[in-house]
């Protein structure tokens, strides 16, 4: 089972809420009922499910919202 997670774009530095977002989950039988999770969370679900976490990486400031037109 893998857990595909990310962290959320408008949490900033030292900001004390949850910071990643779970956005698939891959396998297994895991039902999850929060979209935001502190890592320490996410790695205590991984854990008991015996899954692994995969962090995705964010895309870079400049590609975000911006579409490419031919």
């Amino acid at each position: 089972m893998k857990i595909y997670v990310r962290e959320r774009i408008k949490v900033g530095e030292g900001v004390r809420q949850p910071r990643y977002i779970v956005l698939a989950v891959q396998g297994g039988d895991l039902k999850v009922y929060a979209h935001h999770f502190r890592k320490t969370e996410l790695e205590q679900m991984a854990r008991d499910a015996g899954a692994e976490l995969v962090f995705l990486e964010s895309m870079p400031e400049g590609e975000r919202g911006s579409k490419k037109q031919s």
